[in-house]
């Protein structure tokens, strides 16, 4: 059973630091697409975090680009999403998702919550 499971999520003061983990399972993460995305309260997901199977990355909104990192760990079929300098704008629901090529509809977790208030 192909499944993506988020964590790492919770409440943190402006300035912290989280880092969010996507274990998947039921098929080689290592060979897809992994992504990160974001849904802000009341706005459309976007995507904050791409990696690609042969290791290259793109961080994609410019308010994320210098605090915000994705990586992958292939022995644990897991990626990471590396969130420094929190903002209380980053507040979201944190999704993860698989894609390649050929496929019809990506995979998706279910979503971890990210919280920045002081």
């Amino acid at each position: 059973q192909v499944q993506l499971v988020e964590s790492g999520g919770g409440l943190v003061r402006p300035g912290g630091h989280l880092r969010l983990s996507c274990a998947a399972s039921g098929f080689a993460a290592s060979g897809y697409t992994m992504n990160w995305h974001r849904q802000i309260l009341g706005k459309e997901r976007e995507l904050v975090a791409r990696i690609f199977p042969f290791g290259g990355t793109v961080v994609y909104p410019d308010s994320v680009k210098d605090r915000f990192s994705i990586s992958r760990d292939n022995t644990k079929n897991t990626v990471y999403l590396e969130m420094n300098s929190l903002r209380p704008e980053d507040t979201a629901m944190y999704y993860c998702s698989a894609e390649r090529a050929g496929m019809l509809d990506p995979y998706w977790g279910q979503g971890t919550q990210v919280t920045v208030s002081s």
